[in-house]
């Protein structure tokens, strides 16, 4: 078959993409049907600026979600190697298609002669898993170490600063470099990492609904029992696999049985995972240390002290609410720096296997021959840079909406 013109590419790439379109057809129409009862999230479609973010970020959300474990978008297998279509340019035909099988390569074949397309697409899916979750996880550990720094201060504040700054002092790379080395690896320390980072999501929620219901023990009691319960299982389903916590050559330190281990997270994600936490908590604790420090002094946390109520209510009830739209902008922020760091570690070859579809990874091994063939190595990078671009404009369309409440 004739390779594909520039013009069929694009056709035959935006009908491949039909679900991704159809979801934020939805998504939009919902949004702004019902932007005035939605509150900060509804004024975002108020800004021009925010809703082109939005649209770039939600874009390779659905695209990562409907591309990875749903398989509608991609149209070849990722990892598999097809005869003839090695560096071959976007639009290529296979040489002799089995049947049902996807008759061209619509981004062109890498160096493996794997589809390029659908590498990006699945690379989508690995950014949308880690880059999320890990600084939800940071912000758990800054905001739970964070607050009590701000509101008592003291000697406290001093111990846990020293211990932020002492980590941000550390060159970043030469961090990770440390932390997924192999040596590293083996001695289970990022394990030991997983099960510390790991557990302030419980902490949180626990001092959270405690600080709440404090006075009414009959609902106190078995939701805290239920919440504990829940997120206990999760916690040590994270930080178990294969039945163990740690697994070094010397020792095993046993964690959940398979049979009631709800999954298991493979070794190069969770070392990435861990690092990525470790590395963004110190920051997110200096901006919250900051705005409780500010906060603690309005009129309405001294009201709260004078009802009688307890630092972690007013530190969780009082402070952390009004400071809820400088966190909500740099959490967006920070999920375009974790992006970032999740492509350096995969273009370094950090962490994640060698045969990654993460765009870090595919990005290395398009630029070797970056000269002769362009389009392995640009496409991850246009697909990064997008994603972090509408990470940025969805934090600046927040903080334009934020700064009118």
């Amino acid at each position: 078959m004739e390779p594909l013109t520039w013009g069929e590419i694009f056709v035959r790439v935006v009908l491949q993409l039909t679900p991704v379109w159809i979801a934020l057809v939805v998504i939009f129409a919902l949004s702004i049907t019902f932007k005035r009862r939605l509150g900060l999230y509804g004024k975002l479609f108020d800004s021009t600026v925010g809703m082109i973010g939005f649209g770039l970020v939600m874009f390779w959300v659905f695209a990562g979600i409907l591309g990875g474990p749903l398989d509608m978008i991609v149209t070849h297998d990722p990892l598999s190697q097809i005869s003839g279509m090695k560096n071959k340019p976007p639009g290529t035909a296979l040489l002799s298609p089995d049947e049902g099988q996807y008759e061209y390569f619509l981004l062109g074949g890498d160096n493996l002669a794997r589809d390029v397309f659908s590498r990006v697409i699945k690379g989508a899916w690995i950014v949308v898993q880690i880059a999320p979750m890990a600084t939800l996880f940071a912000f758990m550990v800054g905001i739970t170490l964070g607050l009590p720094a701000g509101y008592y201060g003291g000697r406290l504040d001093t111990v846990l600063s020293f211990l932020a700054n002492l980590i941000l002092a550390f060159p970043v790379i030469l961090l990770f470099y440390l932390l997924v080395t192999p040596e590293i690896v083996l001695t289970g320390i990022p394990n030991y990492m997983a099960l510390f980072l790991f557990v302030f999501p419980l902490v949180f929620a626990t001092i959270l609904l405690n600080s709440r219901y404090h006075t009414q023990p009959k609902v106190r009691t078995p939701l805290l029992i239920a919440v504990i319960g829940l997120l206990g299982w999760l916690y040590l389903s994270l930080v178990s696999t294969n039945g163990a916590v740690v697994a070094t050559p010397d020792y095993r330190i046993v964690g959940l049985p398979t049979f009631v281990d709800l999954f298991d997270i493979d070794p190069g994600i969770l070392v990435v995972f861990v690092s990525v936490v470790f590395v963004n908590s110190p920051t997110v604790f200096r901006i919250v240390r900051g705005l409780a420090m500010d906060i603690k002094t309005r009129d309405y946390v001294a009201a709260a002290q004078t009802r009688g109520e307890g630092p972690w209510y007013i530190m969780l009830w009082e402070i952390l609410p009004n400071a809820r739209g400088p966190l909500i902008v740099d959490f967006c922020l920070r999920i375009g720096y974790t992006t970032i760091l999740l492509g350096t570690l995969g273009f370094f070859g950090l962490g994640l296997a060698s045969e990654s579809p993460d765009w870090g990874t595919t990005i290395n091994s398009g630029r070797q021959l970056l000269r002769a063939f362009v389009h392995p190595a640009v496409v991850p990078a246009v697909a990064l840079l997008t994603m972090v671009l509408g990470l940025n404009l969805l934090a600046d369309g927040l903080r334009e909406e934020s700064l009118r409440d």
